[in-house]
């Protein structure tokens, strides 16, 4: 288990230098430009802060993750689709899992953080 661990770590390290690097980058940009959409329209239509409102409106819980899907499936699935290229043609071979964690770093974390900051400030301004 070690191993396979100290395999993900190592491998993840290398996407950020090696071929196929630039979209380390703009990945999380294009996560976050929809992020800011977003959260700009949730502050218009008076949504509460989209990560926060996951865990304290259960109410409206599924219409929210369904609205945030819509946002990011496209960046989600771009990253997937890239780490599976970077993977076959660099390692020769396919990790699911390693495809997975750099999908959920390079596209749903950036929305989930950015997209509540932006309805929070857009609140004060």
């Amino acid at each position: 288990m070690e191993d396979v661990l100290m395999r993900i770590v190592e491998n993840l390290v290398e996407r950020v230098s090696g071929p196929m690097h630039l979209r380390v980058y703009l990945q999380p940009t294009m996560a976050t430009i929809f992020a800011v959409i977003a959260g700009l329209r949730d502050a218009r239509v008076g949504n509460p802060p989209y990560f926060w409102s996951l865990f304290s409106d259960p109410v409206n819980r599924a219409a929210r993750l369904k609205d945030g899907w819509k946002d990011v499936s496209k960046v989600f699935a771009l990253a997937l689709v890239l780490d599976l290229g970077y993977q076959f043609f660099v390692k020769g071979t396919v990790f699911p899992l390693e495809m997975l964690i750099v999908a959920i770093v390079l596209a749903l974390v950036p929305y989930l953080l950015i997209r509540g900051l932006v309805t929070r400030f857009a609140r004060r301004g």
